[in-house]
């Protein structure tokens, strides 16, 4: 009987509940009491510690490998939530300052364009007294013409001034040498 035929009539007497003295003979027939099988059993098993030692030399330096990266991993990321903790910290100050500073900022902001409002009506202003001013200064060209000839006037004022000047000059002279002659009769 092959081991086949072995397993399938243990098999069959099991399900048929028929279990007992004709399975245990099975199995020792399958085990077998002769030296050949013990012999490749033992082989066996010397060939699996052989493998099982290959196995521990290459594994547990693996895993021992892997303890320690997975220990730097853990060092790792660590390190880094608490960068990324101190950054958040330090950008949500910085934001509440910037937030500060925005209120800052809209409020000139806001200043800056009532400025600029109060310009515009000035300019506004500004350009209404222009308009006011342009015929005023269409007269100026009037005016400039009447300067001109009150600078000729007062040049002919000059040189008859001049002349008078000459002319009481003269008569100081003439009028002088008769007056000096007459203080020396004078008693004062």
């Amino acid at each position: 009987m092959s081991e086949k035929d072995n397993m399938n009539q243990t098999n069959h007497h099991y399900k048929n509940g028929q279990a007992g003295s004709e399975t245990n003979q099975g199995i020792n027939d399958f085990i077998g009491n002769d030296t050949a099988g013990s012999d490749a059993l033992e082989r066996l098993a010397q060939s699996f510690e052989v493998s099982a030692h290959r196995w521990e030399l290459v594994v547990y330096p693996s895993l021992f490998a892997f303890i320690i990266l997975a220990s730097y991993g853990f060092y790792l990321i660590y390190s880094l939530t608490s960068d990324v903790s101190q950054l958040t910290k330090s950008v949500d100050r910085n934001m509440t300052v910037v937030a500060d500073n925005m209120v800052h900022i809209s409020n000139n902001l806001d200043q800056l364009s009532l400025n600029v409002g109060r310009m515009a009506s000035n300019m506004q202003e500004v350009t209404v007294t222009m308009q006011t001013l342009y015929p005023m200064v269409n007269n100026l060209d009037s005016m400039l013409s009447n300067m001109d000839a009150m600078n000729r006037s007062l040049n002919v004022m000059t040189v008859t001034t001049s002349q008078l000047r000459d002319d009481i000059a003269q008569m100081n002279q003439n009028v002088s040498r008769p007056i000096s002659f007459m203080n020396g009769f004078m008693p004062w």
